[in-house]
């Protein structure tokens, strides 16, 4: 039996579909970037403000906030849009395998920072250069894959300021809440809340 041949516009005709549905499947509306987003605007502003009225390093334990209510929050999000799922092609393969590897490395990176605490070893200032370095670079490839600008320049902006901390660490300059927590609110508003209400307004288009 003779096989039928894809013309080069059906080809791109079927990759355009996949991506579209890799981009509804694993962003979908903007809704999980913009809960990311906000909850930890709030939480680092928070932070900010009790750190500079109270200067008590005790403060810093309300970073836990982030990923228990986020996580929970991206759990419940994601069984209720379970079932428009569909089947997987390739590119939602590619997406799921990246954040599932965010989501690993973050875990491990918490267990190394809790390890070192164990023997008066303060390593936290580490989850900002993951927060700004591993999740950018995630957003980033996310973004190349679904073909979404606001995903790949938000990332590459976070980035930069993950590798500007990372420089700081290095140099032995302290992350000083007074101007870093204001640069990493930036960071995430570039990250996840822009690109969040951009894909809002996409969604609302369509």
């Amino acid at each position: 039996m003779e096989e039928k041949k894809i013309s080069e516009k059906e080809s791109l005709e079927i990759i355009s579909q996949m991506i579209s549905r890799t981009k509804d499947r694993y962003i979908g509306n903007g809704n999980v970037l913009l809960l990311w987003g906000y909850l930890t605007v709030l939480v680092t502003v928070v932070i900010w403000a009790l750190l500079a009225m109270t200067h008590n390093e005790m403060w810093n334990c309300l970073w836990y906030i982030i990923p228990v209510v986020g996580g929970i929050a991206t759990f419940v999000m994601k069984r209720k849009n379970q079932g428009r799922k569909g089947v997987k092609n390739y590119s939602d393969k590619i997406s799921s395998k990246i954040w599932t590897a965010v989501e690993y490395s973050c875990i491990v990176s918490m267990l190394f920072c809790c390890g070192f605490e164990l023997i008066n070893k303060d390593c936290w200032d580490m989850m900002f250069a993951f927060a700004l370095i591993i999740v950018p670079f995630a957003e980033v490839v996310q973004g190349v894959v679904v073909r979404e600008k606001s995903l790949t320049l938000g990332g590459v902006f976070g980035l930069h300021v993950g590798v500007f901390a990372m420089c700081c660490m290095i140099g032995g300059i302290k992350l000083d809440a007074n101007w870093f927590l204001p640069l990493f609110v930036l960071a995430f508003i570039c990250m996840m809340i822009l690109p969040g209400h951009v894909l809002n307004l996409k969604s609302k288009r369509q």
